[in-house]
């Protein structure tokens, strides 16, 4: 996607965010919208294409969705990091973390609860750094 698209893949603005009134509500407001756009649907083998304006996908699709309509609300591209992570049934999973002022909070398309990291039960195998291009 990077490369096809790489105005959807750029960092700025601060590495966190302060958990307000405002900036939740525009958590929930997203995580909800997009959670409720998009529909599920599994890439198959070989053609796992991650697409910011999907009608229906698999999970990179809603992380790309909501990091795109955080940044439009104002949150800094900075403060969202891309997880790949494994579930606690071991099966791979993408999630969007916002880091805060506190800790890292994820919307997940599985939920519509909005939960630090610590109380999700995944256990991170790759995150983004600041940058969306560099990764660890």
């Amino acid at each position: 996607m990077c490369l096809q698209k790489p105005d959807e893949c750029t960092g700025g603005g601060r590495i966190q965010v302060d958990v307000t009134k405002n900036v939740m509500a525009t958590l929930r407001r997203v995580n909800s919208d997009v959670n409720r756009t998009i529909k599920p649907r599994y890439d198959t083998v070989g053609t796992d294409v991650w697409s910011v304006n999907a009608t229906s996908g698999d999970c990179e699709d809603y992380v790309v969705a909501k990091r795109r309509a955080l940044i439009k609300a104002g949150i800094p591209a900075s403060a969202l990091r891309i997880a790949y992570t494994k579930t606690r049934a071991g099966e791979g999973h993408a999630i969007l973390l916002v880091k805060t002022n506190g800790s890292s909070l994820v919307l997940d398309n599985l939920t519509a609860a909005i939960k630090p990291l610590s109380q999700t039960g995944y256990r991170i195998i790759a995150a983004s750094g600041a940058n969306p291009l560099s990764w660890s």
